[in-house]
């Protein structure tokens, strides 16, 4: 492994410039959230041309509609609908605001529903990517509410646009090295270490299905390591599954099914995100990322079904060479095992069944740690970062079974596939606060705060679970 060590840690410095500003002044121009229950006393608030512009329009306030309001000297104030108290309540509705308003600095005149939650969505809404395509600035701003924590609102957007960028760049620049780079970025950010195990090289340190997945490209596989914090504090290892592009292997996908492959990378975005957050607070933890990058492609060279290889703990049988994540996540399960951390967290684009039972939105997660699941279920409600957890059902265990070796990596019978993909994993890790994220990592159609495109998911719940533990 070659290993660069920076000494010391850094004081944080926001990565991107901030739409936030904490002015306290009122200079900002007036963001007034309205339910049908409350829309009466909101009117009466308004200055006299304000009103009545608002009755001309027709204004009603149904959740997300927003009407510009003119003042003196141009926008004088907003009105934006929220839903009402029996109704469904999506958190991130203002993250509509951005697309709507013109460029201007904006203040919340009124609290919404969750003031932290609304102005990350106002943040977040702004969000596009623009390395191949110009797009026009956009200066929309939003004065905070002295309640609100700034500098915390800035490293998450900061982490979730790194994931999004991450995930948004096609497999033509953002190959294995290219995921390194990125990892390298982020680790001279934060005076961390970082090293990386390449091609053969993966091969003499004892990995040897994350070499045999990625021996195939033209680009070489490897196994990014990532370490930060003081040596006696607590272990936490992430887990990030970096397949930059899955063609699927030699049981090649379908055209349909292979087209957004490019964010088959997403674990290893959101495993970056997360430690963005944990090393810009400081938190006091042993921090440890690992990253298999690679590329499942089809040459000479590729892996094939039936093919048996003897892993960092036991042998397995290839069962189908689309089920690549699993096999490069096993041998870095394996590595963190090692160090017994007091927590190891792995993010994954694993498996179309966990998108079947629960869609694009609502990633499960699987642990025995019932106080972690417990803890988990909490943030992600309280941060608007859904998750669903799904059991590790031991009765499923036989469909793993391999008659000539200790595990094949795809489970019999085409059914539970989720849940037999972290079983399989389960088998190379022995702590038991493990928790594994099987997430899409992509918004499909855009919706408040997330416009479509690739996502970070899961990573804020566990950054909040961390900061509570190690803050």
């Amino acid at each position: 492994m070659t290993c660069d060590v920076v000494a010391g840690r850094r004081t944080y410095e926001p990565l991107m410039d901030s739409i936030f500003i904490t002015s306290g002044t009122a200079a900002a121009i007036p963001i007034w959230f309205a339910t049908a229950a409350t829309y009466p006393e909101v009117r009466e608030r308004l200055d006299v041309p304000a009103r009545a512009f608002a009755d001309a329009a027709g204004f009603e306030p149904k959740p997300g509609h927003c009407l510009v309001l003119p003042g003196a000297t141009g926008v004088g104030a907003v009105l934006f609908g929220l839903e009402g108290a029996d109704d469904a309540r999506d958190p991130f509705l203002p993250g509509r605001l951005p697309e709507q308003l013109p460029d201007a600095v904006y203040r919340f005149a009124n609290d919404p529903h969750d003031a932290k939650l609304a102005a990350l969505a106002f943040a977040l809404g702004t969000y596009r990517f623009t390395r191949y395509r110009k797009a026009e600035p956009r200066n929309v701003r939003l004065d905070l509410l002295q309640s609100v924590d700034r500098e915390e609102l800035d490293r998450i957007v900061e982490a979730v646009t790194l994931a999004r960028d991450l995930i948004n760049t096609p497999a033509n620049d953002m190959g294995p090295a290219d995921l390194e780079e990125a990892a390298r970025a982020l680790a001279a950010r934060h005076a961390a270490e970082i090293g990386a195990v390449v091609g053969d090289e993966l091969l003499t340190g004892n990995f040897p299905l994350i070499h045999a997945v990625g021996r195939a490209a033209e680009r070489a596989p490897r196994l990014i390591d990532l370490q930060w914090g003081e040596a006696g504090s607590p272990r936490v290892t992430l887990i990030g599954k970096g397949v930059c592009f899955d063609s699927g292997g030699l049981d090649i996908k379908p055209d349909s099914s292979m087209l957004n492959m490019k964010k088959d990378m997403g674990g290893a975005a959101t495993a970056l995100a997360l430690a963005h957050m944990v090393m810009a607070r400081n938190l006091k933890v042993r921090l440890r990322v690992l990253i298999p990058a690679v590329e499942n492609s089809i040459s000479a060279a590729a892996f094939r079904p039936r093919d048996i290889y003897q892993s960092r703990k036991g042998s397995v049988e290839i069962g189908n060479t689309d089920a690549e994540g699993r096999l490069i996540l096993a041998d870095a399960l394996a590595l963190a095992d090692e160090d017994e951390p007091a927590l190891v967290a792995d993010f994954a684009t694993l498996t179309g069944a966990a998108r079947v039972a629960l869609g694009p939105d609502v990633p499960p997660f699987f642990t025995d740690d019932e106080e972690l699941a417990a803890e988990l279920a909490h943030h992600a409600a309280a941060g608007n970062d859904p998750l669903w957890r799904l059991p590790l059902w031991r009765g499923y265990d036989s469909m793993l079974e391999s008659k000539v070796a200790d595990i094949n990596n795809v489970g019999s019978g085409g059914q539970a596939g989720a849940i037999t993909a972290a079983l399989f994993m389960r088998r190379f890790v022995t702590a038991k606060s493990w928790v594994h994220f099987d997430v899409f990592a992509w918004t499909p159609t855009a919706k408040p705060g997330r416009p479509e495109g690739g996502e970070c998911q899961a990573a804020r719940a566990v950054y909040a679970l961390l900061a509570a533990r190690y803050g």
